[in-house]
């Protein structure tokens, strides 16, 4: 656990653009709510590698999404049966269930389909808040921060000798 604070902290004080770090943590939310063994996660993770993404927000997210898909589990499933089993929707089920591509998807599964549709709906607001917080985080409290008795304080820790070790 405290390693995963001391790369949070390592993340938030790079050279990395807030728009990386945060487009890494936002796509995070899919392989970490959604079953890993999964088409779609394939393709984001090859995005991941593609484009230019903070890998370390990446992973960070990836663990912490993944922690909190045990809490959202429950209503991914019911909103994947919900959709599953809307009578408005039976026709686009049955036309996508014909193509082997669509049938590939495992779409047809409630989890990943609640848990792939919740993680959809939470991917911009993710990636604009992020980005905001970071650009606010890195404006306002980074030189802050420093300047503070107790940075000194947490600089001389066992904590910060792990965050130098990670940095280097």
């Amino acid at each position: 656990m405290l390693g995963m604070l001391a790369n949070l902290l390592k993340v938030l004080n790079s050279d990395a653009s807030p728009g990386q770090v945060a487009l890494g943590f936002a796509l995070a939310v899919f392989i970490g709510l959604t079953p890993f063994l999964s088409l779609h996660n394939v393709i984001i993770l090859f995005f991941v590698f593609v484009i230019r993404v903070n890998l370390s927000a990446f992973f960070l997210g990836c663990a912490l999404f993944s922690l909190v898909a045990f809490a959202v589990d429950p209503l991914s499933i019911s909103l994947g049966q919900a959709l599953l089993e809307s009578p408005d929707l039976n026709e686009f089920w049955v036309g996508l269930y014909q193509s082997d591509f669509w049938r590939a998807t495992k779409f047809n599964h409630t989890l990943l389909l609640g848990s792939l549709t919740i993680a959809t709906l939470l991917f911009v607001p993710i990636f604009m808040v992020l980005r905001i917080l970071i650009n606010i985080y890195r404006d306002r409290f980074m030189a802050w921060f420093e300047k503070l008795k107790i940075s000194k304080l947490i600089k001389a820790s066992k904590f910060y000798k792990l965050y130098e070790k990670l940095g280097a």
